[in-house]
């Protein structure tokens, strides 16, 4: 932390060790197995999801946490004098945002920012958000500079399954159908906050992917080279490689190429072998 200004965010973030790597507080959400609750990436992981999957067929659920939770994690940093710019995943998809927001209200120098976004998306805007303070700015400047940036956010997955999305009411019975009779690889976007299905593929998820990551590449062709994300729920390594391979091929330096593995609260939603790349879409045209 510097400049007393704390950078916070939702664990859903999925930053992994860059949480801790770049002072980024971590904010865990709730993750339920059965009547079990959890902390996201405090006492749970994806593989004891799928473990739990696997011997029920029964889902996960999720859950923002309180208002009063909000307000203890905030006060934490303000007693000791700080200020704290907290980023939350979309409102559209989440309480998270409001919570915050209401126990935000109850200082003068909290401040919550919708992200509009989800997993490393929100992550983006946590580590741009972690570079401002670095650099020396103070809250409300930050606050501005991320409300500006979170438009272009670019954040879009590939799913390889539908059964997590339509269990989990997410998608119809049809469409579930059809996923599994013509093997149909949906890609998700976020979009005004909101998850939207942008394109489907046909066939083999791992001779999709590169199709997924092209086409993205030339729909959103601005792209800010200091990070792109690689996010995934344990795909298989060569369907990562193969992405990694074609981010280089675009121009990305490979120490710009961030792999994280998504956390319990999103691998909740979409199920194993999901893969996105997630970058903020500012940059100079390509």
């Amino acid at each position: 932390m510097k400049n007393n200004v704390c950078i916070t965010t939702d664990s859903a973030s999925d930053l992994n060790d860059l949480f801790k790597a770049r002072d980024i507080g971590e904010f865990p959400l709730y993750v339920m197995l059965g009547n079990e609750q959890y902390l996201d990436d405090v006492d749970i992981d994806p593989l004891k999801i799928f473990d739990y999957y696997d011997k029920t067929q029964t889902l996960p659920k999720t859950a923002a946490r309180s208002t009063e939770d909000f307000y203890e994690y905030f006060k934490s940093f303000t007693d000791n004098g700080n200020s704290v710019v907290h980023i939350a995943i979309s409102s559209q998809i989440s309480a998270t945002y409001e919570y915050a927001s209401l126990a935000a209200k109850r200082f003068e120098n909290v401040f919550v920012v919708d992200g509009r976004s989800l997993s490393s998306g929100t992550g983006l805007l946590a580590l741009a958000a972690a570079d401002l303070r670095d650099s020396g700015l103070d809250a409300e400047h930050i606050v501005a500079t991320l409300e500006a940036r979170k438009k272009e956010v670019q954040a879009s997955f590939m799913i390889n399954t539908l059964e997590f999305l339509y269990k989990g009411g997410r998608c119809s019975g049809l469409s579930a159908f059809f996923g599994k009779a013509f093997s149909i690889k949906p890609t998700l976007q976020l979009i005004d906050g909101k998850i939207t299905v942008a394109r489907k593929f046909l066939g083999n998820f791992n001779k999709n992917i590169v199709k997924y990551v092209d086409h993205t590449l030339e729909k959103y062709d601005r792209p800010d080279m200091t990070r792109v994300f690689i996010t995934h729920t344990h795909a298989d390594r060569a369907a990562v490689d193969a992405v990694r391979d074609r981010l280089i091929a675009f121009g990305f330096k490979p120490e710009n190429i961030i792999e994280t593995i998504a956390g319990s609260t999103i691998t909740s939603h979409c199920g194993k072998s999901t893969l996105g790349i997630l970058y903020i879409n500012d940059g100079a045209k390509k």
